[in-house]
């Protein structure tokens, strides 16, 4: 069929099919909303679990996908309040027609007036059609547009992590290349930038065109423009599309300001307050978090008002830990880190007897930079590697109650660090208020 494109049979049929397009973006549309809203809590889930475990690639990929979801959803609920506008519209022509400005019998001015500014109830109806089908559009075009920020984001971190701090490349090499590579792409960005925002600017000048033919070339590839280019230059070749294409960059900044507005109740307090001696947050209570998702990504005690015997605490997992174990005990830090993306098609045997005795250096570790106070008292906590029951990996102790009075208390969760000079400071992780009433 890509062959066939000049002939005249294929265009009456695309004619056909773009008269009744109408039909199948709202059905995407409704399929996409849908999807949309279901998919949303999850991946919200997922990056706030990402963010607090230190998983850079998951934390890229669902943040992307957060901003996508995002988009979609309003551009498309637009979309479908702009259609059945327009199918309202339609089906009023059908019943009474054009307007009949004479029928109202408004005085000569306002008769002017309205016949000058509202005009014909068919250029409407027109004007509309045009409006739903490039938002339509759009809606999935702002979706390249994050991928491609996303590609440039990528790219220039990969540059700076694998070749010019790289560990298997010559310095004279990871220099040389990674260096001039960088200041090419952070310049193709800029250019990239400008031109988009000018609409092709540097394109129709002679001698800028072909400065920044190389970096289009090399820039088609790192955004995936390639797949979306044609839908761009059908936007600009009209007045009506460049006039919407102008609203692209400021409508995505607008839409990532409304998701993050939040109504202030307090000059003082909010519900994003962490928790302290005299503030709960609901974070750090395992009985209060969701049970739908039942990611923990706070330090957590077992509930707000402990009646047991015992405090429980789990510590979530993040590489920020391991990093810090890395960093006072030199000897657990592997030759090669495996941590990231795996698999378990393919495994490898390892010593079992070596790799035990570093689990449990690596917890000894752990328990002597991380220790537990309850209010101004230091207690003894042996914290074991352990997990919730939606598999959150992290630290878990259990302290005794016993010699607590009842009433309010406060669990505080702490750690040592080195500054510049190797010396060791304390550092107040979280604190949690509880209150001790046993049965």
């Amino acid at each position: 069929m890509s062959k066939d494109y000049n002939n005249p049979a294929f265009k009456k049929l695309l004619e056909k099919l773009q008269e009744e397009s109408w039909q199948l973006e709202l059905l995407i549309s409704g399929f996409a909303i849908f999807g949309l809203f279901t998919a949303y809590e999850p991946i919200s889930i997922y990056l706030k679990e990402s963010v607090a475990t230190g998983q850079e690639y998951k934390r890229a990929i669902f943040t992307v996908a957060k901003i996508s979801c995002i988009i979609l959803i309003f551009s498309l609920l637009i979309h479908v309040l702009l259609r059945g506008l327009w199918i309202g519209a339609l089906g009023l022509r059908y019943v009474s027609g054009e307007i009949d400005y004479e029928e109202l019998n408004y005085s000569e001015k306002f008769t002017k007036y309205l016949k000058k500014r509202v005009g014909s109830f068919d250029k409407y109806i027109a004007t509309l059609e045009n409006y739903c089908s490039i938002i339509f559009a759009a809606s999935f075009l702002l979706i390249f547009y994050v991928l491609a920020m996303t590609f440039i984001i990528l790219t220039i971190g990969f540059i700076g992590n694998n070749i010019i701090s790289s560990d298997w490349l010559p310095e004279w090499l990871a220099l040389g290349f990674g260096i001039p590579f960088m200041i090419f792409v952070n310049i193709g960005m800029i250019l990239t930038f400008i031109d988009y925002i000018t609409q092709g600017f540097l394109k129709k000048k002679k001698w800028l065109s072909k400065i920044y033919f190389p970096f289009y070339w090399i820039f088609s590839f790192i955004t995936l423009s390639f797949l979306y280019r044609p839908i761009v230059y059908n936007f600009l070749d009209n007045k009506f599309g460049r006039r919407f294409s102008m609203l692209l960059f400021p409508l995505f900044i607008g839409i990532a300001i409304s998701f993050s507005l939040q109504y202030n109740f307090s000059n003082y307090f909010s519900t994003e307050n962490r928790s302290n001696e005299y503030i709960s947050n609901s974070k750090n209570y395992e009985d209060l978090l969701d049970s739908n998702s039942g990611f923990v990504d706070n330090v957590v005690i077992q509930s707000k008002v402990i009646k047991d015997s015992y405090i429980k605490i789990f510590i979530p997992y993040s590489e920020r830990i391991e990093n810090r174990i890395f960093s006072f005990n030199t000897g657990l830090k592997p030759k090669k880190d495996i941590r990231g993306l795996d698999t378990d098609i393919i495994t490898f045997n390892d010593n079992a007897v070596n790799r035990d005795s570093l689990r449990r250096e690596y917890l000894s570790t752990f328990n002597k930079i991380y220790y537990t106070k309850i209010d101004t008292t230091v207690v003894k906590s042996d914290f074991i590697v352990s997990h919730t029951k939606k598999r959150t990996l992290g630290f878990e102790t259990f302290i005794p109650t016993s010699g607590l009075s009842e009433g309010k208390h406060t669990v505080e969760f702490k750690r040592k660090g080195l500054n510049r000079d190797n010396d060791t400071i304390y550092y107040s992780i979280v604190k949690i208020p509880f209150w001790y009433y046993p049965d």
